[in-house]
This record gives C-alpha cells, sequence and structure tokens, in this order.
C-alpha cells in the first residue's frame, strides 16, 4: 500500500487535488475588504474616477454659484482705477500653478474630505455675506472654496504647493471703502509731508495744509489717487508673483514681498516732488490731465525696475553665501 502511495506520489509530485494547500491569497481567502472611514474615505473611495472629470464638475458648478459675484467684480475692474490690474490676476495666479507643475506632479495624490469643510465653510461665509451685502466677504469666500476644492480633490500635498497662487487671489478683490480710507488718508498727510520737505530743500517756497501743498502761482492737492496706496498694492502683487517664480527659498521671498513697502514709498514720493517742481515753474496744469496719467505709468515702471534690482542683489547674495559654504575643489552642486 505505502509503495502504491509512492508510486502515485512520484506520478503526481503536487499530490491530489483535493490535498493541495490553499492559496492564502486566493478567493477563497480573500476576505472582503471594509470601506475605508475616517476625513480620506469618501475621496478614497472615488479615487477610481478621473481627477480630471470631477475637477470639470466642481469648476462649473464654482462659476455657475459665482457666476453674479464675478460679473460685479470685473465692474469695479472697470471703474474703479485702483483695482483695474484685477483682470491680469487670475492669468498670473494660473502661470504661478504652471510653474510648479514638477513640484505637483513629484506630489503624493492624497484626496481628503476635509476639504469638503472648508468648502461648507466657504458656502457659509458666502451666504451670510449675502445676507449682509457685504461684497469683499462674498467675494473672498471664492478663495476658502477653491482650497476646499484642491484639498477634498488631491489633498494636503498639492494644496501645500497650490496655498500661494491661490491666496494671490486676493490682490483682484478690492478693500471695503472704509478700510481702504482709513489707509489712504493717512498715506496722503505723509506723502504731503515728505514731498513738503523735500520741495524746501530744492530752494521752492511752499506750505502745506494737511493734505494740500501751496506754491508761490497755484495749490496742489493730494488726493487718493496720489496716497501711494495704488502704487503700493500693485507693486505688492508684482513682488508676490516674482518671488515665487525666482525664488526658492522663504527669506527671498519675504524680503521682496516687504522691498515693496519702501519702493511704493519711495517712487511716488518722486513723482509728487517733481509734479510739484513742474506746477512751481509752468503752472497747475501739469499736475492734471495727460501729464498727470502718465507719470503714474512712470511710476509704475520705475518701481518694477526697483523691484527687479532688489530681486537680482537677493539672487546674488544666496550665490555667495553657497560659495562661501562650499569647500575648495568641491562643486557648488
Amino acid at each position: 500500500m505505502e509503495s502504491i502511495e509512492r508510486k502515485a506520489n512520484a506520478q503526481h509530485p503536487g499530490g491530489r487535488e483535493d490535498d493541495r494547500p490553499l492559496d492564502p491569497e486566493g478567493p477563497a481567502h480573500r476576505m472582503p475588504q471594509q470601506p475605508t472611514s475616517g476625513p480620506s474615505g469618501l475621496a478614497s473611495r472615488m479615487r477610481w474616477q478621473p481627477v480630471h472629470a470631477r475637477l470639470g464638475l466642481l469648476l462649473l458648478a464654482f462659476l455657475g454659484l459665482y457666476y453674479p459675484f464675478l460679473l460685479t467684480l470685473v465692474e469695479d475692474w472697470e471703474k474703479n482705477p485702483n483695482y483695474s490690474q484685477g483682470y491680469f490676476i487670475p492669468f498670473v495666479a494660473a502661470f504661478m500653478i504652471w510653474w510648479v507643475r514638477d513640484e505637483l506632479a513629484a506630489a503624493a495624490l492624497k484626496p481628503s474630505n476635509w476639504g469638503l469643510l472648508l468648502v461648507v465653510l466657504g458656502l457659509l461665509q458666502l451666504f451670510i455675506a449675502k445676507v449682509g451685502s457685504e461684497y469683499f466677504l462674498q467675494r473672498t469666500s471664492m478663495i476658502v472654496v477653491l482650497f476646499g476644492v484642491s484639498l477634498f480633490l488631491f489633498g494636503r500635498n498639492w494644496t501645500r504647493v497650490l496655498w500661494l497662487p491661490l491666496v494671490y487671489l486676493i490682490f483682484m478683490i478690492p478693500l471695503p471703502a472704509i478700510i481702504w480710507n482709513r489707509i489712504a488718508f493717512p498715506m496722503q498727510l505723509f506723502a504731503s509731508a515728505l514731498t513738503e520737505h523735500l520741495v524746501q530743500l530744492l530752494g521752492i517756497p511752499i506750505l502745506r495744509e494737511g493734505n494740500v501743498l501751496h506754491l508761490a502761482e497755484t495749490s496742489l492737492e493730494v488726493v487718493d489717487a496720489c496716497s501711494g496706496l495704488r502704487s503700493l498694492v500693485n507693486i505688492l502683487g508684482l513682488a508676490v508673483g516674482l518671488g515665487f517664480i525666482m525664488n526658492k527659498e522663504g527669506w527671498k521671498r519675504w524680503a521682496l514681498f516687504f522691498s515693496a513697502f519702501p519702493i511704493a514709498v519711495v517712487v511716488n514720493i518722486v513723482r509728487l516732488t517733481v509734479t510739484a517742481v513742474l506746477a512751481n515753474r509752468w503752472g497747475g496744469e501739469v499736475a492734471r490731465g495727460f501729464l498727470h496719467d502718465f507719470s503714474g505709468w512712470i511710476v509704475f515702471v520705475a518701481g518694477i525696475a526697483l523691484l527687479l534690482l532688489v530681486q537680482n542683489i537677493l539672487g546674488k547674495a544666496g550665490t555667495k553665501a553657497l560659495d562661501r559654504d562650499t569647500p575648495r575643489g568641491a562643486s557648488p552642486s
């Protein structure tokens, strides 16, 4: 009997089919998977769906919901010269996202349901702001909702890369008039005082009353548009975008951002001083009309040039620090 079994086993090395060990990973031993629970449960169950399809649907819903609010925002860009740059901000933000496409490709895609909480909070902010007719809160709720969509679809890693381009959209939203005026009027007085001192240093008689500068032949009023706040907002937007694209180090980005404040003040004071000198020579007409608008463009270009100069200095500073820390004979990379 034993010899017969051995012979059978020799002919069938695997033994009888019924005696074969079952594959622990086979269908008979495979346990039914439980649905994932927790904050990322819903997002995990939806991973089989194309991300771009879900993104498209959510963006369509977003545009459908915010369409009337976007219309009033565009009207403000058209009517309010302080925020005429709003047309370009979405395109700059899109370019910033494109610029970090490699970082996004390397980041792990881990959707999280916590993004739904942000979406709900953003919609709640929109509802409250709509009831209270508060335009600033209505419009900033868009940014909150976009953050929620990013976290829900892509997860924390992607949102960590995208946070600055999303926050950058704040530059297209006008500040409430009460806040703008509380900032602009002190800047008007500050600009008027500095201009008075500079004009006196040039030997030109001048008297200041508040934000009005009295010259020998004419008087100039430093109005809201000449306070420097408009230049500050524009240059701050440029500093954030330029710092995001040109610098990887956080301290360089912050340094470029804070340099925008003195740059905006300096170029505006120079503009007011030159205007006062020209008005003293040829009358108050030079402070109005084409020359006034043209000087605004010159100030803006000068601000960009100074911003690029600061960026160049920051770039060289980083290169010198790297060369100093690199041992002789070693490659900087």
